[in-house]
Parts: C-alpha cells; structure tokens; sequence
C-alpha cells in the first residue's frame, strides 16, 4: 500500500464499524510503552557509556547505543502492519563473512544504521509523548463523559461533576452525558485514524532508504548483467545441442561410411586414401567431443555441479578428491561458471604445479558458495596484474590468461577469486560467489 492508500479507509462509510479504528488505536497505544522503554535504553546507555568511556568499558555501551536503532525499526516494521499492509522491508545487507566483526563493520557503515538510531531518538524524545496525549485526550473525554452515571452513584450525593467543566445534579442528565459520550466515540475515531496513518506515513519514510538515481541505475545494470549472462549461457546451450545433434552426428554417419567402402576392397591407392580420409573423420569427431565438452557438458546439465566436478576429476592426470555439499541445484549461470573455473584450476595443476594431488571442496555459506581447490604442489603461482600468462616462468600453477578469464566471468556473477601459492605450497584456489535459489528447470 503507497502512503496514499493509508488515507483511503478514512473515507469509507464502514470505517466506524470495521476493526481499523481499533488497530488504530491499539498502533498508538502500544507506542506508548515502546516509546518510554526506548528513552530509558537511551538514557542510561549514553550516561553510563559517557561515564565509563575514560576507562574504556563504556565504549560498548556506545557502541550499543549507536547500533540500538536496529532491534526498535524491525520492531516497527512489524509494528507498522497494524496500520498499514504493505510490508516494510529491512534495508540492512547481509555481512559477507561470518562473525561479530564483520556484521558490526557492515552495520556501522550502512545509511540504514544511521537513519534508524535517528528514528529512535525521536521516537523517544517526540513522537510517544504526542501518541500519549492524544490518545489520552481522546480516552478521557469520551472515559469520562461515559462514567458519569457510575460516578453518581458512587458518590451518593446525587452529582457528578462532568470533566471537571460542570456539574450532573440529577440522574437523566447523567445518562444524557453518557449517550453524548457513546455518540462522541466513533467522532473521534476519524482524527485518531488519521494520526495512526501520518505517523504510518512518518515512520515508512523515516524508516524505508529511498533509491538514488545512481542506485536504481547500478541496480539495473546487475539485473541486465545477469539477463546477458543467462542470455550468453542458452546461446552455449543452443551451439553445444547444434553440434551434439548436427556436426558430430554427421561426422560419424561419414567415419561409417568410409569405413564400408574400406569394406569394398578397393585397389590402392585408393583404399589408402578412404583410410587416411576415415581416420581424420575420427580425430575429428574427437576434437568436436572435445569441443562440445568445453562448451557446456552434459553432466553437468543433467546431475549437476558436484557430478560435473567428479567428473573433472576422473580425466584428470592427478588423484583428485571431491567434497562439495550443496543444498540443491543452483542457477545454471552459477553451476556453468563454477565449473569452468574448477576445470581451469585443475588443468593448471596438471601443467605446471607439479603436484601428486589435488581436492576441491565446498558449500554454500551464508548464501555464497565457496570452493576451494588445493594442491600439494611447489607453489609460487599468482594471478597477473596485466593479463599476460603467468606461471610457466614462476615454478608454480599458472595463473595466466586462463585464471584472468576465470576472475573475469567470476565477477560477472558477483563472484571473486582469490589464490594463495607461497614458495613451496600448498596452492589454494578460492572462488566465492552469490547463489540465489535456481528457478524451476525445465
């Protein structure tokens, strides 16, 4: 719901008897207490973390002070649904890594975390006291006009005084004042109403980190940048199916047919050319085995990335062992570029680490998933800075234009690569990337 659409139960004819002027009311009520517990929170955090700052323990107390913003908006968020049925939801990012440090490093430096402290000071200087007063106001006018017949009778001098402005002297007048009260009370349901939605509204832009334009533009090139990457990824699919059902199959109908008009026994030198000829088609149909392979595997798209990678393992030259522990199936973007990379990795210890073995393991953590791949080899591999092909020279695994390549497509996915070589080993090769749940194959 937009904060227009806070506006509109107000003008239905059925607002009285439906239960929004109740949530209304329950929506600033409950500001109330929240509201006095956060000013005492603050209070006392900032005076004793002022005060113990000189012997350094009241720096946490500080800390929590700052960070205190964060449990009282997703308190209001929740909070807000009374009023408001459009979710609010939490602009906070998820840590890239695991650990107090690294969520309090993320928190301290988001907008979110300022704005929200912010919030909460006003809240508890402003905002509640003014909740208080006007639900009280509303409370005592109707409360009281409504129990001035019990107010009689308990008396028992046969008056009541009415909010303290005049005096009931006999029992129909006393009951006239309850009726005016009875009617008085779906009155002021209205501007009640109308204050839960303004502070519905204040709270939603208080709470809510608008997009900037640099910010709706960045996010609309990482949604374009990941239509090109699926774009790119069916155009491998489409040539790797063209070639599977096109090229090869027309190489072996060819393989065959030379090899029966071997068959025939025909005079040389003639019979050595259909040999020569049947024995290029099938270096050939190799090559585009091969090839086709290297464009996007089978396995992989039919039992995905952790049999894909034991099969890498199977052609390699160097015992390998396998240990990933995935969830499910991942975006094919995720599993293709992963497995590139792992191939790539794997072929570089191959050729130049001069390792006995390899493993690659890996899972998924806190939404990434992280592989590494290891070797026992003499180290001294790096990454290049320029592009140019590194390794051969260093002694160690090679982290040319191939593993350039591999960084490259790795940050297309908001990936990274990171590589660990000292002189002598062992050789880490690590790849982090995001990987949302896959959607539905088909």
């Amino acid at each position: 719901m937009h904060s227009s659409g806070l506006w509109q139960p107000l003008r239905r004819r059925d607002y009285v008897i439906s239960a929004r002027p109740w949530r209304a009311a329950l929506y600033l009520l409950t500001s109330v207490p929240i509201g006095a517990a956060t000013l005492l929170t603050l209070v006392l955090l900032a005076v004793a973390g002022s005060a113990l700052a000189v012997v350094l323990v009241g720096l946490p107390l500080l800390l929590v002070l700052v960070l205190s913003g964060i449990p009282l908006a997703s308190l209001e968020r929740r909070r807000l649904r009374l009023v408001d049925s459009t979710p609010l939801t939490d602009p906070h990012r998820e840590p890239s890594g695991r650990g107090l440090a690294a969520w309090l490093r993320i928190r301290l430096q988001e907008r979110s975390t300022w704005k929200e402290l912010g919030y909460a000071l006003l809240f508890a200087t402003v905002l509640w006291p003014l909740e208080a007063l006007a639900v009280g106001a509303m409370l005592l006018v109707c409360g009281g006009l409504m129990a001035t017949p019990a107010v009689m009778a308990a008396g028992g001098d046969g008056e009541a005084k009415v909010l303290k402005l005049w005096i009931a002297d006999s029992y129909p007048e006393a009951f006239a004042v309850l009726a005016a009260g009875v009617v008085l009370l779906p009155v002021l349901a209205y501007p009640l109403g109308a204050l839960a939605a303004g502070r519905a509204v204040l709270t939603r832009q208080l709470l809510s980190v608008p997009e900037s334009g640099a910010d709706s533009r960045l996010q609309e090139l990482d949604r374009s940048r990941m239509r090109l990457v699926d774009a790119f990824e069916a155009e491998r699919r489409r040539i790797e199916r063209d070639l599977h059902d096109g090229a090869q199959q027309r190489l072996v109908a060819l393989s065959m047919t030379l090899g029966l008009a071997r068959l025939e026994g025909p005079a040389e030198p003639l019979g050595g050319l259909l040999a020569k000829a049947q024995g290029e088609a099938d270096v050939a149909l190799v090559e585009i085995r091969e090839l086709i392979r290297g464009i996007h595997p089978q396995v992989l798209t039919d039992r995905g990335l952790p049999a894909a990678v034991e099969d890498i393992a199977d052609r390699s030259p160097l015992p390998v062992d396998v240990r990933l522990d995935l969830p499910g199936r991942l975006l094919e973007a995720v599993e293709s570029g992963v497995y590139f990379a792992v191939s790539e990795a794997l072929a570089n210890v191959a050729k130049h680490s001069g390792a006995t073995r390899a493993s690659v393991r890996g899972g998924v953590v806190s939404g990434r998933l992280a592989v590494e791949v290891e070797d026992d080899g003499q180290g001294g591999a790096r990454l290049p800075a320029d592009g140019r092909e590194a390794g051969a020279e260093d002694g160690g695994t090679g982290g040319g234009t191939g593993l350039q390549g591999v960084a490259d497509r790795l940050s297309v996915l908001g990936g990274s690569l990171l590589l660990s070589s000292p002189p002598g080993g062992p050789t880490v090769f690590r790849l982090e990337v995001p990987c949302p749940p896959a959607r539905s194959r088909t």
